[in-house]
């Protein structure tokens, strides 16, 4: 594993191993290198911070030889330089923090825009195994680490560093001997600091990791309130809680135990440091050498440069932690999604909309297969209704389509063209779906209908809304087609955002369409709403049914019953009830006895 030297602390060399090598070089390529010219002026703003810093042990020197020699004529130099020496660098800090925090929010919004883009274009498997809470936490907490190991490192590790190396040139052009005597000191305190860093980073990423367990959890309880509730829960998800928060009360304190050891070492080395010098200055000055102006300055020097040199100590561990934000980030971002476009894909030649799968297999996970060889035809502007119990495969048949997953045998077509020939903007455009988890956003009725087609002007709109029998109870609102709905709708009922979410689908106006359970769980009134809207909806579509209430598909031109992955029967309503198979036990299930008689008479 190869290592670089960065230094030597005590006769021992510092290195960074391959790891850190990768994530500080990723960092810089990724990250702060676009904003190189912003770092360029931060970097020559700290010069003069350290500059400014750096003269005054030197005008404390002057001063001293001043009052020594009775100079009248310097007695308004010296104030008024340090008049000047202050004005510029008060200035020059308050332009180089204003820099460096606009290079470091510019880079926190890049990191943030690039996890949410990889998440929009990542697998719904790649989605589905990291908890939402997981995902949120890397958002906030992973990146407030970066942004503080940031600020951190562009503001004060090179601000720091030029200000002591400012101060030991003063310290050196005023004593040599007494600067060695520091140097001999210091650099004792970078063996366990690196330490110190390299256990921080582990217990860092194990209390991220926590986080955004702890952070599911909230999410899940919270949103299950009324669950949690009318099952008298909350002991149960108060012990939950109680036991996430006490595993990060652990690792927060572990991180802070070893985080709180560096400032008293650094101030302990400091103490030694001023006292060591103290008592060499005294000696000398007792056998009749140095000058107390020399001593004052110098000093003044090492005082001065105990902040920097300290804050660089500590800095270690914001760096390590940030390194340990940034190594869970760059693995999220760096899973490349399955579902790609082939090199040469070409935009879907719709002709009629017609679907088919064709020996289609596949699987969630390994070994344990979803769909086991189905063969399903739906000629264009036909509904096609797909039955069964749960798991018999139904929705995987849905998320095939628009390749929301790729089959692992067989192939799935539209119009004769393989899907995964396809664009995926063509592909997807030409697929409209409506399910009984309606996804609606925490904006206006207008913006959610116009999800459909974001260029929509008003008037389409509003069109879409009225073929949703939507529109009276939109115009009921506060402002109409600009009242904002709340999160995930929740200021609209059920049939409500089912009219919405066909609105959108109205508006998209594609040529296949996939129904999920649309009508479930609706109120006798709302369904009527709804189901005429689904009639319109499907006239002269390519649509495909999942539904479990059999009532809303007799009218299908096939009905296809599935169970355990494969294709059982299919027919008409009429055809399949006559056969007395797997559709007519279902349909005494649901309708008893004598009304599935009269159905099939």
């Amino acid at each position: 594993m190869s290592k670089t030297t960065v230094g030597k602390a005590g006769g021992v060399p510092l290195r960074l191993d391959a790891t850190t090598e990768r994530l500080v070089g990723r960092m810089w390529r990724d990250w702060v290198r676009p904003y190189r010219a912003k770092l360029g002026l931060s970097f020559l703003l700290m010069a003069l911070v350290a500059a400014t810093t750096g003269a005054y042990p030197l005008l404390i020197d002057q001063s001293y030889a001043m009052f020594s020699a009775q100079d009248r004529g310097m007695l308004l130099v010296i104030p008024a330089l340090i008049v000047l020496v202050t004005m510029v660098k008060g200035v020059s800090l308050y332009a180089q923090t204003v820099v460096t925090s606009d290079i470091v929010q510019r880079i926190i919004a890049d990191v943030r825009l690039s996890m949410f883009s990889h998440l929009l274009t990542a697998d719904m498997a790649q989605i589905h195994a990291a908890p939402t809470g997981s995902l949120t936490s890397r958002f906030i907490n992973d990146v407030d680490l970066i942004r503080n190991a940031l600020s951190r490192t562009l503001t004060g590790l090179v601000r720091d560093i030029l200000t002591v190396v400012a101060l030991v040139g003063s310290m050196f052009y005023l004593d040599w001997l007494l600067s060695l005597i520091v140097f001999v000191i210091y650099p004792i305190a970078a063996i366990p600091i690196v330490r110190i860093g390299k256990r921080l980073r582990r217990v860092s990423r194990d209390t991220q990791a926590q986080m955004g367990d702890m952070t599911s959890l909230l999410t899940e309880s919270l949103s299950g309130a009324r669950m949690v509730k009318t099952y008298c829960l909350e002991d149960y998800e108060r012990t939950r809680a109680a036991g996430a928060f006490e595993d990060n009360y652990h690792l927060t304190m572990k991180a802070t135990r070893a985080r709180s050891r560096i400032d008293p070492m650094m101030e302990v080395l400091g103490g030694v440091a001023v006292a060591g010098v103290i008592a060499f200055s005294g000696y000398r000055m007792a056998m009749g050498e140095g000058s107390v102006g020399a001593f004052s300055g110098f000093v003044g020097a090492l005082l001065m440069a105990a902040q920097p040199v300290r804050a660089i100590g500590t800095l270690n561990a914001a760096l390590q932690e940030g390194l340990a934000a940034a190594q869970r980030i760059f693995e999220l971002v760096d899973e490349r999604p399955t579902i790609t476009e082939a090199p040469d894909a070409r935009p879907l030649a719709l002709t009629k909309g017609s679907v088919a799968l064709h020996g289609v297999r596949f699987a969630y996970e390994a070994g344990a297969e979803t769909l086991k060889g189905i063969d399903l035809d739906v000629p264009a502007g036909s509904t096609v209704a797909l039955v069964g119990r749960s798991g018999a495969g139904k929705s995987t048949v849905f998320n095939l389509i628009p390749r929301l997953y790729d089959t692992v045998d067989g192939r799935v077509t539209i119009d004769g063209q393989d899907v995964r020939g396809a664009t995926l903007r063509s592909l997807r455009g030409a697929v409209s779906i409506v399910s009984q988890d309606t996804v609606l956003f925490n904006d206006t009725v207008r913006a959610n209908i116009a999800f459909g087609r974001l260029d929509a002007p008003l008037g389409d709109v509003i069109a879409s809304a009225k073929a949703a029998a939507a529109h009276d109870f939109v115009m009921r609102l506060p402002d109409g087609y600009d009242t904002v709905i709340g999160d995930r709708g929740v200021k609209l009922s059920g049939g409500e955002r089912q009219r919405l979410a066909l609105a959108r689908a109205f508006l998209k106006d594609a040529p296949i369409l996939l129904l999920d359970e649309a009508t479930s769980a609706l109120d006798s009134e709302s369904e009527r709403l709804v189901q005429g809207a689904l009639e319109r909806l499907t006239q002269g579509r390519t649509t495909l049914v999942i539904a479990h209430r059999l009532a809303t598909v007799r009218n299908a031109d096939r009905i296809v019953v599935m169970e355990g992955g494969r294709i059982i029967e299919q027919g008409t309503h009429d055809a399949l009830l006559a056969a007395n198979g797997a559709y007519a036990r279902l349909c005494r299930l649901q309708f008893g006895e004598d009304e599935a008689v009269q159905t099939a008479g």
